[in-house]
C-alpha cells in the first residue's frame, strides 16, 4: 500500500522517522516550507449537486448550500469538505510567522513536509530547551506545528520533548493540554491572531521546565512488577483490570498470560529498547514511559509510514503517549 507521505524536507541529522529529502542547515522557515514543495495555496470553492436525483444527459447542477470544498489550487486537488464558516489559512502565513523567532535566534527549522495528500502540512523547529537526566539521557526541546486543511481541525503549535537515546517524541500530558497555541479555521490569521501565538509561544520556557520536572520525576521513581504491568494494561487492554479486580486469590490472576502482541511488546520495549539501560530509565517509570513511547513512534507503524508519522504526533500514538504520561505520574506517585 502506497504510503500517505506527500512530500518532506530535513536539515542535519536525519530525523527519527527516516524520510525526506536532505537540505542546508541555513534555511529560513519559508525557504524550508520552498524546499518541502509546500508553497501552495488553497481556496475554499462552493460544491454543486444535481438538480434532479439521478444523472441523465441534459440534467442540470446547482449549489449546494452550506457545503464548500477546501482544494489546492496548484493542481485543483480536493482536500476536504468544509461548511460556511471555515477560513483557509495559507502555508505562507504559518511558516513566515516563525521569521521572527529564527532570526532572533530562538528556534531553527529542522523538517517540514506534507501528510494524507497534502491535508496535513507540518513542520519541526528546534529551540533552545534541552536537558539531561542522569546517566547522560539527554532529550531535546522542538515545536511542532500542525497546520490541517481540514474541516473541524485546529492550527496547533505545541512543544514536543525528543529523547536523543532513542528518538522517542515525547507528549505532554493531556491535563496541562500540549499545544501552546490552537487555532481552528474560522477566523483569519490576522495581526491580533498572530500577537496571540507570540505570547503563547513565550510560555514554552514554561512547558519546558515543567515538562523536566515530571521527567526528573519519574525518573526517581522505581516500578514494582505488578504496577507496570497494571500501567501497560489500563494504557492497551484496560478490560483486563477490570478481569484482575473480579478475580480472587484462587484464581491466581496472571496478567501477563493475557496481554495481547502490543502490551508484551511494550514489556520488552521497557527493558531493551534503546536508552532502557541508562540509569534514568533502568527499572523507572521513565523507562516505563519511554517502553511506550518507543512502541508508538518506531513499532506500531501498520501499512504505511505516513500512518504511522501522522499517529505518533497528531493522532492516536500522540493520545496514547499523552495518557502514558499522565499515567505513569499517578503510578509513580503511589510509590
Amino acid at each position: 500500500m502506497a504510503h500517505e507521505i506527500e512530500t518532506m524536507a530535513y536539515a542535519g541529522q536525519v530525523p527519527w522517522h527516516g524520510l525526506g529529502i536532505e537540505v542546508t542547515d541555513d534555511l529560513t522557515p519559508v525557504q524550508m516550507m520552498q524546499a518541502a514543495e509546500l508553497d501552495w495555496t488553497v481556496s475554499k470553492r462552493p460544491a454543486y449537486t444535481l438538480n434532479e436525483p439521478t444523472w441523465h444527459e441534459g440534467v442540470g447542477v446547482m449549489p449546494a448550500d452550506g457545503h464548500h470544498f477546501i482544494t489546492r489550487d496548484s493542481d485543483n486537488k480536493i482536500l476536504s469538505h468544509c461548511g460556511d464558516d471555515y477560513v483557509p489559512i495559507q502555508n505562507d502565513q504559518i511558516f513566515d510567522f516563525f521569521k521572527k523567532f529564527t532570526e532572533a535566534g530562538h528556534m531553527k527549522m529542522e523538517t517540514a513536509g506534507s501528510l494524507r495528500g497534502g491535508s496535513e502540512i507540518w513542520g519541526l523547529a528546534k529551540i533552545a530547551a534541552d536537558f539531561e537526566l542522569a546517566g547522560g539521557d539527554e532529550v531535546k526541546g522542538y515545536l511542532l506545528i500542525n497546520q490541517p486543511h481540514v474541516a473541524g481541525k485546529a492550527m496547533v503549535i505545541k512543544f514536543t520533548p525528543i529523547r536523543v537515546v532513542c528518538n522517542n517524541t515525547l507528549t505532554m500530558a493531556l491535563s496541562q493540554g500540549g499545544a501552546a497555541f490552537r487555532m481552528p479555521h474560522i477566523r483569519e490569521f490576522s495581526m491580533d491572531v498572530r500577537t496571540a501565538a507570540e505570547e503563547a509561544l513565550g510560555l514554552s520556557t514554561q512547558r519546558v521546565q515543567e515538562f523536566k520536572e515530571q521527567a526528573e520525576f519519574l525518573a526517581s521513581k522505581t516500578f514494582k512488577t505488578e504496577s507496570v504491568m497494571d500501567y501497560i494494561a489500563e494504557l492497551y487492554q484496560p478490560q483486563l483490570l477490570i478481569e484482575k479486580g473480579k478475580a480472587s486469590v484462587k484464581d491466581d490472576f496472571v496478567m501477563q498470560e493475557k496481554f495481547n502482541k502490543t502490551s508484551e511488546m511494550v514489556l520488552s520495549s521497557i527493558d531493551q529498547s534503546p536508552g532502557a539501560t541508562l540509569k534514568a530509565a533502568k527499572g523507572t517509570w521513565w523507562g516505563a514511559l519511554n517502553g511506550v513511547t518507543y512502541i508508538e513512534d518506531h513499532q506500531r507503524r501498520g501499512t504505511a509510514e505516513g500512518n504511522a508519522l501522522h499517529s505518533a504526533w497528531f493522532g492516536a500514538g500522540a493520545n496514547r503517549k499523552a495518557k502514558a504520561l499522565s499515567k505513569a505520574i499517578e503510578y509513580a506517585e503511589h510509590v
